[in-house]
């Protein structure tokens, strides 16, 4: 197994991952090679928690126009995981 760090890259703040915290549901950045369990361990020893589940999204870098319309780019391919915590587990991320 990998290191828990080169896993999760960052949490996703937004509005959306903000209130699903209240439900326990936190939002990462993970690599996009990483597996379901390889996520769900990479937590579990990171943040000393015990997870329900982990659900797993990948997401399509947009194009994107620079310049006047005249050169085109994409930005990266990323994807995302939430966790569920089981009862009675809380992170304190932000």
């Amino acid at each position: 197994m990998r290191s828990p760090w080169e896993v999760i890259k960052k949490p996703l703040v937004t509005e959306k991952s903000m209130a699903k915290q209240q439900k326990g549901v936190y939002t990462f950045v993970v690599d996009p090679r990483s597996s379901k369990p390889e996520v769900k361990h990479a937590v579990e020893k990171a943040f000393n928690v015990k997870v329900a589940f982990v659900r797993t999204v990948r997401t399509r870098g947009k194009l994107k126009r620079m310049k006047n319309m005249l050169l085109e780019g994409k930005r990266k391919d990323w994807k995302k995981a939430y966790v569920t915590l089981k009862e009675g587990f809380r992170l304190d991320i932000i």
